[in-house]
């Protein structure tokens, strides 16, 4: 299982276009810094481990981690083990907690 998804071309494609923009003087440093904040917005996978140490870490059961997730406990177990992989809004919505905690849903 990959630990990272790949860039996208079209990321790449507009990173290099904004960079061009840069040279030639014609975008802010304001628009510059939002470019830079969209481009953080990409999501790594996470591998069935860790999102069993974050559940821990959190202190919650499985079922009560599927609620704050807004998925099913049997979702959850799928995860640990491997058999499926979050993507799409849960993926982000685990990033959200790995990186700010249970505090952010509350």
């Amino acid at each position: 299982m990959a630990a990272t998804k790949t860039k996208s071309r079209i990321i790449d494609e507009m990173t290099e276009t904004f960079a061009d923009l840069k040279k030639a003087g014609v975008v802010s440093k304001k628009q510059i810094a939002e470019f830079e904040a969209l481009k953080s917005l990409e999501v790594k996978a996470i591998e069935p481990k860790s999102i069993k140490q974050l559940r821990m870490r959190e202190r919650l059961s499985q079922a009560v981690f599927a609620l704050v997730l807004n998925t099913s406990t049997s979702t959850v177990q799928k995860w640990e083990t491997g058999e499926k992989k979050p993507s799409g809004p849960s993926l982000k919505l685990l990033s959200i907690l790995k990186n700010k905690g249970l505090e952010a849903f509350i």
